[in-house]
Order: C-alpha cells, then structure tokens, then sequence
C-alpha cells in the first residue's frame, strides 16, 4: 500500500511537537560550567618537588612535547667524613599541547608521581605559540588536580604509607627519653643512706627506758 501523500511531513511534526513539550537538557556553557568526571584528561599538572630530573617522560613521550632543562650541583656530605654528591636541579619542565595527544604516557611512565591529571580545559589561545605552558603555570594546574579515590576498607596499606609510618615510629622511639624502672628511685634512696651497723637495733632495744631506771 502506497504510503498516503504527507505522511513523511506528520511524522516530522509530531516528532518536533513531542521534543517541544519536553524540558531541555542543554547547559549555557560558560554559565554553566560542565561537571565533569574524576578521570577526565584536561592538562597536566607538575608537582615539582618530586620531579629529579630522570628524562623518562621526555624519551617515552610519543610526540616529544615535553622541553626539560637541568644542571648539576654538589651537595655537601651530610655526616663528617662523607663525600660529596652531585644531584640534578630542574631549569626548565614545558609541554606544548598543541603536539601532546593526551597519551598519558608520560604519568605512567613517571616513576617518583611528579605528573597528575587535571580535569582544568579552559586554556585556549589565540597564537598556537602560547600552548607552551612553562613549570611556572603547569604548577598552578596541580592545585587543581582531585584527590585520589579511596581504597576499598579490605584492601592492604600502601607500601609507602607503611613505609614512612614505621620510619615515624622508628624516629619517635629514638628522641623519646629513656623510661625508669618502677623501683630505681627507691633503689637509689637507700645507696644514699649510710649502712646501719648489725647490732645497733638491738642495742636500742636493751637500752632502759626512761623512768625504769628507779624501778629496776
């Protein structure tokens, strides 16, 4: 049976006037910012204090968009007698987005957890040049990185929290002051008090008592 002539257009319209009675879903960005999920890949943040300058991020990285810069100082040797040690000290860490392709190789691969994660997206620019983010403003992203999830209540300790707990208490037992034993103040009370002669209560025992002198 051949289709009756604008029936195509009726079920157009019906379509439209059921999606017209409906409320809608769409949100006015940037006047309502998007909520978006813990994992989402935005930028990347650099917690500096980890970082030791091991390179591994720059040689894994796939597009080679991460510039990192460094130089070597000597540390004096921490006791008397030691030697010295030379270590790296961070110059430059930028990565150009317009190359990075949002791998997240470079956190994977990081083995001192000096990459995270942020779900910050608004960074456009109007030059391509400016997608260059130094140390500077990858460091101000890291404020925005989220707190991790929590572990499930059956699941182990983390090696490092365990780790550094038993090097608190280790340190806590150290600089706590020796404990005394219960009776060393009384023990050392009577070291200090001459030593009585044998005989010298008994001779106080014998000794009259006043008034029963008479009477004997």
């Amino acid at each position: 049976m051949a289709p009756l002539p604008g029936s195509g257009l009726a079920k157009g319209l019906a379509v439209t006037l059921r999606t017209m009675t409906k409320k809608s879903v769409t949100a006015q960005y940037p006047d309502a910012q998007p909520d978006l999920p813990p994992r989402t890949r935005g930028v990347i943040g650099l917690f500096e204090e980890n970082c030791t300058v091991c390179m591994l991020c720059a040689r894994e990285c796939p597009d080679w968009c991460i510039y990192i810069d460094s130089h070597k100082e000597t540390v004096p040797p921490a006791a008397p007698g030691g030697r010295e040690r030379s270590r790296n000290v961070l110059d430059r860490f930028a990565i150009d987005f317009s190359l990075c392709m949002y791998c997240g190789i470079c956190i994977e691969v990081c083995p001192f957890d000096a990459l995270f994660w942020s779900p910050e997206f608004e960074y456009a620019e109007t030059d391509i040049r400016d997608l260059t983010h130094e140390r500077d403003k990858l460091r101000d992203w890291m404020w925005t990185v989220p707190a991790p999830p929590a572990l499930d209540p059956g699941a182990e300790e983390p090696k490092e929290l365990a780790t550094a707990r038993k090097a608190a208490d280790k340190l806590a037992a150290q600089q706590a002051p020796p404990a005394t034993a219960p009776h060393a103040d009384e023990q050392a009370r009577a070291a200090e008090q001459p030593t009585r002669r044998q005989g010298d209560s008994k001779q106080q025992t014998d000794q009259p008592k006043p008034g029963q002198e008479g009477s004997a």
